[in-house]
């Protein structure tokens, strides 16, 4: 999980000066967030609970429409079916709509596809040519709507309180197909000056 916000942080870097140039609005955001999911049956667990530290960043480059992308994981480990701890990550890119909403507001949509990626965690490593793991992962395709809003402290700076849907494919291992995302985030623009 450090090597993925390692490489966004450098692709950020790299991308700066580029999106400053040509981009209409580049946005970095970053987050603590709540997950909820359907309640947890006889066989199966909730994938809800827990605190969730987030990272997204997004492009406006065409009358407030662009592209974005969010990562999301569970803080701390969880236990699955009492015994197998394990951490889901949720990633996701987006189409993004964010309509200024006054001087000092905005309004964020999004909507896009991603991955669930749950990790359950094992006593020992297992090595490749790649590196070492502890853990096994199980990935599912999702989809995700979004919605928050940007409230500017500043010309630049702005908190966000946001909502997400994920609507995971084949998510066997818990009770639902669906979980939702409640958060706030603050975020930093770099806008091209009006």
């Amino acid at each position: 999980m450090k090597k993925l916000f390692l490489l966004v942080a450098a692709l950020c870097l790299v991308l700066l000066p580029a999106s400053a140039a040509h981009a209409q609005q580049f946005d970095l955001t970053f987050g603590v967030s709540g997950l909820t999911g359907t309640s947890s049956t006889a066989t199966l667990p909730t994938i809800g609970g827990g605190a969730y530290p987030s990272f997204g960043l997004d492009f406006l480059f065409f009358h407030n429409l662009g592209v974005g992308f969010n990562a999301a994981f569970r803080a701390k480990q969880n236990l699955y079916q009492g015994f197998q701890p394990f951490r889901p990550f949720f990633y996701d890119f987006d189409a993004v709509y964010a309509p200024p909403l006054g001087k000092h507001a905005q309004a964020e949509l999004s909507a896009g596809l991603g991955t669930e990626s749950l990790r359950f965690y094992t006593p020992t490593f297992t090595c490749s040519f790649t590196g070492c793991t502890n853990f096994v992962s199980s990935n599912h395709f999702l989809g995700q709507f979004g919605g928050a809003l940007r409230l500017y402290v500043t010309n630049r700076v702005f908190i966000r309180p946001e909502a997400h849907l994920y609507v995971v494919r084949n998510n066997f291992e818990f009770s639902g197909s669906r979980a939702t995302r409640f958060g706030v985030s603050i975020g930093y623009s770099f806008k091209n000056q009006e």
